[in-house]
């Protein structure tokens, strides 16, 4: 017990030390820090809408310690423009963390490895293998399947009566099985299981894929870890493992198929459509290089950070049309001008421009991560005038500008309207970043939007949707770190739309 009061003294004395060599050093606002813990007292969830509020106080660039670790966060179009233009290659960084440490594969991850030679290399190999042009059109087939799937689905449960359904849940299923169908060929979630046992694989998946905090407390505060009072590493220990197996059992699995089958039609289908067997055939080429953690680790990204994001914005995007019926048959007189006796397709997408306005203005509202994934000062920089130090955590609160009067009209306001015109999300420069920015930004953007853009639009002409009850849907948002999640899953109610009922009853 005497080590440690002489520890925690020591602490406090370095602290006070730290504080004085900072008041020279001409940093960005900040508040009154403690000692030792310095703003960690702040670290509230919803944390995008905590930094906000300091924001709004002490200004657009803001300087936090938490604990051990400082904390640059940047709330301005300028500002974000000066970190992600002129210091987007020092920023090109991640923060290491403990979550990093046991999930990442030793940071060779795409999301968390550091800027560099191994950095250029996978997003190259995914881009191509993955997000291109002629990779999205190749996958067209696995999205618009499973979308009629789920739309089948609400039709057969259809008995003269409008329904009600679990849209949360129902479009997580469509994306787990959108994400199983592209990385190794075959779903989830089949039509013969019963909805327990839906359930249970759907809690399993959830439990692995679950997006947690990069950063916790034991990154700010290292010393719980070394008296023994964090005791998270071991879930997040567990939590590697799970996904761990996962992902190698994918991989076991597909080899094991295309060893036994090697001449069939099976196997000519799963060459073709499958992220596992295209970086298979890399690491055939140069297994040195490329080793199955590699594999593991663009497996886990996709899973981690394609399924969640997604089914949270077409469920954000469903909540805000139920609450503005107005706009919701705007939609459906757009698509029902366009398309007539079919299902919507990947090409329709395009003659929709209402549609991704919807969309647009549902991503300016509720962005899925509204502080983006956490960027690393690789060396010290200046922003805004001040002088930031190298190792600094950096949030570019996307959430706060996506809502700034300063920036749009009525900001708080659903209007679709303020995106028509816009063919591209590059036309609204900084100010509209809901999947990030400079070299780290999403590269599944393209690959989100499909799916979205389609399985909105699809829902859209197939049935009338209401919600249930007179009273609007609830928009609170969840108390999460990384994503911004409904506090309340979303339910509603529909019924097929009379001119559609031929069509699906054939799909």
């Amino acid at each position: 017990m005497a080590f440690l009061y002489y520890f925690l003294l020591t602490l406090f004395i370095l602290f006070i030390l730290k504080v004085f060599s900072q008041r020279n050093k001409n940093l960005p606002p900040s508040p009154f820090a403690l000692p030792i813990l310095g703003h960690i007292h702040l670290f509230k969830k919803p944390l995008n809408r905590t930094l906000q509020t300091l924001s709004n106080r002490y200004g657009p660039i803001l300087f936090l310690q938490f604990g051990s670790r400082p904390i640059l966060v940047i709330s301005s179009l300028s500002l974000v423009e000066e970190c992600f233009t002129k210091n987007d290659i020092i920023f090109a960084n991640r923060p290491f963390s403990i979550a990093g440490d046991h999930l990442s594969y030793n940071y060779t991850v795409l999301a968390s490895s550091p800027y560099g030679d191994h950095w250029r290399n996978m997003r190259r190999i995914t881009t191509i293998e993955i997000f291109s042009a002629k990779s999205l059109q190749m996958s067209a087939k696995i999205r618009k399947e499973e979308i009629h799937r789920l739309v089948n689905s609400l039709f057969r449960r259809f008995n003269g009566g409008s329904q009600h359904f679990d849209l949360k849940f129902m479009f997580s299923q469509l994306m787990f099985n959108i994400m199983m169908r592209l990385v190794a060929g075959k779903r989830c979630f089949e039509e013969f299981m019963d909805l327990d046992e839906q359930k249970r694989i759907h809690v399993l998946l959830k439990n692995t894929f679950v997006p947690i905090m990069l950063l916790d407390w034991g990154d700010f505060l290292p010393i719980l870890r070394w008296i023994g009072l964090y005791k998270e590493d071991k879930g997040i220990i567990k939590l590697h493992q799970r996904r761990d197996s996962f992902s190698q059992n994918l991989i076991n699995e597909f080899r094991r198929k295309k060893t036994e089958s090697s001449t069939t039609t099976l196997a000519e289908d799963m060459k073709k459509t499958t992220i596992i067997d295209a970086l298979l055939s890399i690491q055939e080429a140069e297994p040195e290089q490329y080793s199955d953690n590699f594999i593991k680790g663009i497996i886990l990204t996709m899973f981690t950070a394609g399924t969640d994001t997604t089914s949270l914005t077409l469920e954000w995007a469903m909540s805000l049309l139920l609450n503005h019926p107005d706009v919701l048959q705007k939609v459906r007189s757009e698509i029902n001008h366009n398309v007539q006796g079919r299902l919507l397709d990947d090409y329709d997408l395009v003659k929709l421009p209402y549609l991704h306005c919807v969309i647009n203005e549902t991503l300016r509202l509720y962005p899925a991560a509204p502080l983006l994934v956490p960027h690393s000062s690789s060396k010290q920089c200046t922003v805004g005038g001040y002088s930031i130090p190298r190792g600094t955590i950096l949030f570019a609160n996307v959430g706060a500008i996506h809502r700034d009067p300063k920036v749009w009209v009525e900001p708080t306001k659903f209007m679709p309207e303020r995106f028509e015109g816009v063919q591209s999300e590059r036309e609204m420069g900084f100010k509209f970043m809901p999947f990030g920015v400079g070299r780290r930004g999403c590269p599944g953007a393209g690959l989100a939007l499909r799916v979205v853009t389609l399985a909105l639009g699809t829902l859209i002409q197939c049935f009338d949707w209401e919600r249930v009850g007179q009273e609007q849907v609830d928009m609170e948002e969840a108390n999460t770190g990384v994503t911004m999640p409904k506090a309340n899953p979303l339910v509603a109610m529909c019924k097929p739309h009379p001119s559609m009922v031929n069509v699906l009853s054939q799909v």
